[in-house]
């Protein structure tokens, strides 16, 4: 069934975790271009693709407090898919952070200055069947004081209607860390990822997809540039996605929603919702506004902060973080996306997101109290080219 106007696809995340304030920033819902730079995984299999794709995307990322400019992030990156033959596929993609600014010494309004860089590489390579494929990929992240090493492979089936897809798949993170104030030395990490999905598609007009993760990780989760944060050392989450495509063919629009729900053995539950409405124009212009609502509780450890003093840490634990990342609080972001078809090989985009982060704005009960106001706004610009 033809329904390439709303397929949905799979995006992996190329920026692996990391202990110190840059890589952290994407819980805050800063993608910093994983998932724009993330190698494009069809839901439906099918034959190799008979055109390359390069594409190239910069993004400028900005957050701040009342009165104060914090971090600043500036991201390149280079993503290639190419064809070999009829039956398989090579990609790659090359990221480069450089971070700059300050950030909280815990949650107050004590900044400290910072500067790092992150290089990132990843690569995947796929074998297409009649109803089936495999893909087997690699990825290694590098900063000044964090190593991440990765390997991945996924499976997808199709029914012979190629109406159900589905997917599974597998993710192992070895992880070095050596912060710079040398508060502990070679730590490591260790993160296994687990994936099971299916995609229906139940009309010509409507695609529904549903994931089921399951992370398992031991070792170093605490941050070492945080004054008082003693986490445990493993971690277990479960996620579940769910994404629905709706194409309104008398508009010639395509409404994307979804929702995500998030698990973990730290005691923090999320909920994720979002909607895209896709309005192409005319001349090859097509515009999407973008509206996403976040909500997370505590985790068990999390101490509320007071300046000037130490943290009390709950004796029924030994654990404590005044880490806000790990408090209570809702988030909402507001965005535009535009892009220009400039003829069949290229195609140009540009995309705003505002973030606004509040204990206040939590949707199940009351948020962590005193919490700073939190805001971040990103600039996205794409060009991508089909050879």
């Amino acid at each position: 069934m033809a329904i390439g106007k709303i397929s949905i696809q799979k995006t992996s995340n190329v920026q692996p975790p990391s202990s110190n304030e840059a890589a952290q920033l994407q819980t805050l819902g800063a993608t910093l271009l994983a998932a724009a730079m993330a190698l494009p995984l069809a839901v439906q299999a099918e034959s190799a693709p008979e055109r390359g794709l390069i594409s190239f995307k910069n993004l400028n990322y900005l957050d701040s407090q009342p009165g104060e400019s914090r971090i600043k992030v500036n991201t390149s990156a280079l993503m290639v898919l190419a064809p070999i033959g009829s039956e398989w596929t090579i990609g790659g993609s090359l990221t480069s952070d450089h971070i700059s600014g300050a950030s909280p010494a815990y949650q107050s309004s004590e900044l400290t200055k910072m500067k790092d860089e992150r290089h990132a590489v990843e690569t995947e390579v796929t074998r297409y069947f009649p109803n089936a494929t495999i893909s087997v990929g690699a990825s290694l992240s590098s900063e000044s004081d964090y190593l991440s090493r990765g390997l991945s492979t996924r499976a997808t089936y199709s029914n012979e209607s190629k109406n159900t897809t589905w997917s599974a798949g597998i993710g192992v993170n070895n992880d070095s860390i050596n912060p710079s104030n040398m508060i502990v030395s070679n730590e490591t990490k260790r993160v296994t990822a687990l994936l099971l999905g299916v995609t229906q598609v139940l009309t010509a007009q409507d695609i529904v997809q549903v994931n089921l993760g399951h992370s398992g990780g031991n070792g170093y989760f605490s941050d070492p540039y945080k004054f008082a944060d003693n986490r445990p050392r493993d971690k277990d989450s479960n996620t579940l996605m769910v994404r629905w495509n709706h194409h309104i063919q008398t508009l010639g629009v395509t409404t994307r929603l979804s929702y995500r729900h998030y698990a973990d053995s730290w005691g923090i539950r999320s909920h994720t919702m979002g909607l895209e409405y896709v309005q192409p124009l005319s001349d090859g212009w097509t515009l999407t506004p973008l509206l996403r609502v976040y909500s997370q509780s505590a985790a068990r450890f999390y101490v509320q902060p007071i300046d000037g003093s130490y943290p009390f840490a709950p004796a029924s634990t030994g654990y404590y973080s005044e880490d806000q990342r790990v408090s209570a609080f809702g988030a909402r972001t507001m965005g535009l996306k535009v892009a220009k078809q400039l003829d069949a090989n290229w195609l140009v985009d540009l995309k705003l997101e505002q973030y606004k982060q509040r204990s206040a704005w939590r949707l199940f009960g009351s948020g962590s109290p005193d919490q700073i106001d939190f805001n971040a706004r990103m600039v996205q610009v794409g060009l991508s080219r089909q050879f």
